[in-house]
């Protein structure tokens, strides 16, 4: 039976994306859920994966191509992996999964040595294992049908003497020849292309202005010191300073709520609730994920999402959907050494916070000039709707919680 491969689904604030790299060439055999291409959206890299077992007969969209939600992009016929024996059980062996992986390799010409060991191995399992030394009929498969995966190489690696090899990144710097005066042409990427867009758009659109604070970090970093250690260890996560500031900006905005508004032609959006978008690096660039209804989570949660939204952009494994909406953001510069910046608005949002490096600086406190680790704050605002008023005051109140923390336990 030949299934066709298709574009998932997009949703309808993507249009269109690109497919990246083939992983297999038309011909070869396929283990089912096995990552056959990436395809990227202005947003995320998205793997499509293959629905069934069985030999990749037709590619349709080559590398590099744009394609479209439920666009056919490759066929797998299902029959050349199990010839004309009855269709296999709905959850086979790891041997009968493997003779049919197998079979499918031979039948297309190729090595099933090529193939894996076992079922099958994940790609990127195979490359850990190349990378390691690690012998793959050693390793025990925890993936549907005993597929190896990469955790399965790394637990094996983490038994042995070798270290675990970093994964590359999906983005590797590009290396440009010195001498001669060389110049080099890289196509922007999908979202490098819808980042410079969407930058230009705000810019284009938006009555930008900044204005500027100053915060007193040490209170926040006393509190952080004193319950950090009991704090990681009740709830599995270590206490850091974003949680802080989505908790103070959240308060902010509920005195403020223009500065969570947004314009939609000549009307003015007042949102209801507090979807703060918090921007991280990536190997593909900075992206936002955003932290839907923060009023209603604890300092913990906060913690534990902003963590896992850490984690899983270095490994492109945010969804679309948690990278979509946002009523506010906030941007930390200051992890990377920023003094200074004017950040710029994400649209629709009408505001967002740039955070910089804390420093110890000389200030006057009651008449005394004492030493305070300080940093500036930034907070850039749409004047169309927002006018100086209540774009300085809720940045004091920014400024206000963070340097009374207590304040946003009792809600004041």
């Amino acid at each position: 039976m030949i299934v066709e491969i298709k574009v998932p689904q997009l949703p309808e604030s993507v249009s269109e994306a690109t497919l990246l790299q083939w992983k297999k060439k038309a011909g070869a055999a396929v283990a089912r859920d096995e990552n056959l291409i990436d395809i990227e959206t202005d947003k995320v890299v998205l793997e499509i994966t293959a629905p069934q077992a069985g030999v990749l007969v037709s590619i349709v969209k080559k590398d590099g191509d744009t394609v479209t939600s439920n666009e056919v992009i490759a066929t797998i016929d299902t029959e050349a992996a199990t010839g004309a024996a009855a269709p296999s059980p709905a959850a086979p062996t790891p041997a009968q999964e493997t003779k049919r992986v197998e079979a499918a390799a031979s039948a297309a010409g190729v090595d099933p040595a090529s193939v894996g060991f076992g079922t099958a191995v994940m790609p990127a399992a195979k490359k850990l294992a190349a990378d390691n030394q690690v012998d793959l009929s050693k390793v025990e498969g925890s993936g549907r049908g005993g597929r190896v995966l990469k955790e399965d190489v790394q637990n094996a690696i983490a038994g042995g003497s070798k270290p675990a090899a970093a994964p590359a990144p999906a983005a590797a710097p590009v290396a440009v020849a010195q001498g001669d005066r060389p110049e080099q042409r890289v196509p922007m990427s999908r979202l490098r292309q819808r980042v410079a867009e969407r930058l230009l758009q705000s810019q284009q659109t938006n009555a930008i202005l900044t204005t500027f604070n100053e915060v007193n970090m040490k209170p926040v970093m006393d509190l952080r010191n004193k319950y950090k250690d009991r704090f990681e260890k009740e709830h599995g996560v270590k206490l850091g300073f974003m949680g802080f500031f989505v908790k103070a900006v959240v308060a902010a905005l509920k005195k403020y709520p223009i500065v969570n508004a947004s314009v939609d032609g000549n009307d003015v959006v007042y949102h209801g609730y507090f979807d703060i978008g918090v921007a991280v690096g990536s190997p593909r660039g900075l992206v936002v994920p955003v932290i839907r209804n923060a009023d209603q989570l604890s300092l913990a949660d906060i913690e534990k999402t902003i963590a896992d939204f850490g984690k899983r952009a270095q490994e492109g494994k945010l969804g679309i959907e948690e990278l979509t909406g946002g009523t506010y953001t906030i941007s930390n510069g200051g992890t990377f050494g920023s003094m200074m910046s004017t950040p710029i608005i994400n649209p629709p949002q009408s505001a967002i916070l740039g955070m910089h490096a804390t420093k110890e600086r000389a200030v006057v406190e009651n008449g005394e000039i004492v030493v305070r680790p300080m940093m500036y704050l930034a907070q850039s605002y749409d004047h169309r709707i927002i006018d100086g008023r209540e774009a300085v005051l809720s940045l004091v109140a920014v400024k206000e919680a963070i340097e009374d923390p207590a304040r946003l336990l009792l809600d004041l």
